[in-house]
């Protein structure tokens, strides 16, 4: 056995030779507290020395290795604890060497409001109460036990053909409570027979409270005791000469077996198969693709693609961690596809609820499945060789992969092509061109009022949303763009500027708290080094004002770009203008280099109205938030605006102090401080 690194320290050496033998994660940091890796171990000692112990030369496991500085341990009590932490903390920090599956937006659901005991019969009530005729709505968020919730769906537009469903079916009504307790006459909806009229008393709430118990075992995929139940209250009704309820019925049971009809995947009669989640992943060109599919209630809801990053650094690691592992270990070395699949059940269940059955292209360790299972208290199998209606369900899932993945690759293709075009066409040699930065800064104001400057940036051939940064800009004349751009250039760049450097690897200085759009998560750092270039939305004017900014900091004038408009502001006939004096080009309405020019110009232009706007909903009345809560219309609004003097009064009041206001529930007062928190 060779010699441990000759770049570690003595003081990680003894680290690593002090681990204890037990189970555990550990984490990899570089020299700026950067992390590295994340990983766990049944054995903390014998795992982590394995990497210390031999010469690994240029490969990239030894690239990583070479970089380590820092280590730090946490000791689990058994395997499965530690499979959790990791995924945890992988997704937490964004280690550079692990597989990483970002976190999209949260699952949509579809709520059908109340609980089961509000749904009753109120004898002698003068009108009808929206809480004794549950409502079904799209739902995103957190769930809580006062309403119904099923899913998770993999769109939106599948809640919305679900409500549609269930429209056409059972007639649930759709309208908010405040609409419902103002009706004084049928809505649209039950013209159409999409609603029963639940809320002029056109169904009685125990009728209604039947129509809800039959959506709920529908969507649960008991459709044949949904069946069996219609048919039984039809004979009923018949038996008492009530012909009407009868052929309501009736057509009920039309519709339904209509639906159930244009299904387009049918599943069988095994109650395994009315929750599954079909996985499969697919590699190719040094990209991966993970296309789930889910089937809910026995229904085939549709999928979502997802790709993850860092796919070569981490599964080189994870082969060296693999073959390292000892002897008991059979397999030395693990397809990618695997590795891939792996991380993402690993991750993607920590925060998502797993059904009974997942169906996934490669197999899966028996370990993860288990942990799986003691997580959510549910037993969970895994099949990676369906037959029947499961293999026709995972081929499906099969080509959208495959058609995903070459999507992806298309559009990056066509995003290097872009970038490689406007290299040339701007004559520069940039070290790599994958790394080739741009930024990109607009101003937006309503008539001088609420003014913010945006910065976009673009490299490795993409929009990177997480290094956006939103600037509000004070103390100028109202409607001085001239002077926003000063302000933003000097703000962005006066820290690198005066520090004179422009290393790859330098931390970035904090920034000071800017406002960003919810879209678009917290404030973001600085970028740590000057970019290759830096457009402006903006003609002569803005450049000039750029070129006396960069003077001033001793910049160099040819990284600015102005993006003039064309004659008649025509899309596709925009000019380029330079602040260090050359003539400004035209690159041509098909020019590739000019199609990424307005791509980026116009997310700047995107990024900044948005905030723009948000600013000015805020400091006009802030009562914007208001409006979004259900429940909430305009005199509400009035009336809590009124008393608590705006909308951080509101926020900062208590549940108590809300319900106090004329019109405003219990119910109504908890959801508004929900929202305002």
């Amino acid at each position: 056995m060779s010699a441990p690194h000759e770049t570690h320290s003595d003081q990680l050496l003894a680290q690593v030779a002090a681990l204890p033998h037990l189970p555990g994660v550990y984490r990899y940091f570089d020299a700026d507290g950067g992390v590295l890796y994340v990983g766990k171990a049944r054995n903390l000692r014998k795992r982590v020395a394995n990497y210390f112990q031999k010469s690994h030369g240029g490969t990239r496991i030894g690239h990583m290795i070479s970089k380590i500085a820092r280590l730090e341990t946490t000791v689990v009590r058994s395997e499965a604890e530690a499979l959790l932490l990791e995924n945890n903390l992988i997704k937490t920090l964004n280690p550079r060497y692990n597989i990483l599956f970002r976190d999209d937006k949260s699952y949509p659901y579809l709520k059908i409001t109340g609980p089961p005991d509000r749904v009753r019969d109120r004898e002698g009530s003068e009108a009808p109460s929206p809480s004794s005729f549950p409502r079904v709505a799209y739902y995103r968020g957190a769930v809580d036990r006062k309403h119904r919730y099923f899913g998770p769906y993999p769109s939106a537009w599948a809640v919305k053909e679900s409500i549609q469903l269930l429209q056409k079916v059972f007639r649930l009504r759709t309208c908010e409570d405040t609409v419902f307790a103002n009706r004084t006459r049928p809505c649209l909806l039950y013209q159409i027979k999409r609603c029963s009229g639940p809320c002029v008393g056109l169904v009685s709430a125990g009728d209604y409270r039947h129509d809800v118990e039959s959506a709920e075992a529908f969507l649960r995929g008991d459709t044949q005791s949904v069946l069996e139940n219609l048919e039984s209250r039809m004979v009923a009704h018949a038996g008492k000469l009530e012909f009407e309820q009868a052929a309501e019925l009736r057509n009920q049971m039309g519709a339904l077996s209509r639906v159930l009809h244009q299904q387009s995947v049918e599943t069988s009669s095994d109650n395994s198969d009315k929750d599954v989640d079909i996985l499969v992943v697919k590699v190719q060109g040094g990209k991966a693709c993970v296309n789930l599919a889910m089937v809910r209630g026995g229904r085939h809801l549709g999928d979502r693609a997802y790709f993850p990053s860092h796919i070569e650094d981490a599964a080189a690691v994870q082969d060296f961690m693999r073959g390292e592992e000892g002897a008991d270990d059979a397999v030395t070395a693990r397809p990618v596809e695997v590795q891939v699949l792996e991380a993402f059940i690993a991750q993607h269940y920590l925060s998502v609820p797993a059904p009974p059955a997942l169906i996934t292209s490669d197999r899966v360790s028996r370990e993860l499945v288990e942990v799986l299972s003691q997580q959510t208290g549910v037993r969970i199998t895994a099949v990676h060789n369906p037959r029947e209606q499961r293999r026709l369900w995972l081929e499906m899932a099969e080509k959208n992969a495959e058609l995903q993945l070459a999507r992806l690759l298309a559009q990056e293709g066509s995003q290097q092509a872009r970038t490689r075009a406007l290299v040339e066409a701007l004559d520069i040699a940039p070290d790599n061109l994958d790394t080739f930065r741009i930024e990109c800064f607009d101003i937006s104001h309503t008539s001088g009022e609420s003014t913010q400057a945006s910065c976009v940036v673009f490299h490795h051939h993409k929009m990177q949303n997480s290094e956006y940064r939103r600037y509000n800009i004070n103390d100028i004349t109202p409607g001085d763009d001239y002077a926003a751009m000063r302000q933003v250039l000097t703000r962005r760049y006066s820290k690198l500027a005066e520090a004179g450097r422009d290393p790859p690897d330098a931390t970035p200085p904090e920034p000071a708290p800017e406002s960003i759009g919810a879209e678009d998560g917290a404030a973001m750092k600085s970028s740590p080094r000057m970019p290759d270039l830096v457009l402006v939305d903006g003609g002569k004017g803005q450049v000039s004002m750029a070129r006396e900014v960069f003077a001033e900091l001793g910049l160099d004038l040819a990284l600015i770009i102005g993006v003039e408009k064309g004659e008649g502001r025509k899309v596709g006939l925009e000019e380029l203008v330079f602040a260090d004096g050359r003539s400004k080009i035209f690159l041509g309405r098909d020019s590739a280099a000019l199609m990424l020019v307005a791509q980026i110009r116009d997310e700047a232009h995107r990024f900044a109205i948005t905030g723009m706007r948000a600013r000015r909903a805020k400091v006009r009345v802030g009562g914007s938030k208001l409006e979004e809560i259900p429940g909430i219309g305009a005199k509400k609004r009035a009336r809590l605006l009124q008393r608590f003097g705006g909308i951080r009064g509101v926020a900062a009041a208590g549940v108590d102090d809300i319900a106090t206001v004329e019109g405003i529930s219990r119910d109504l007062a908890e959801e508004i401080y929900r929202a305002l928190h």
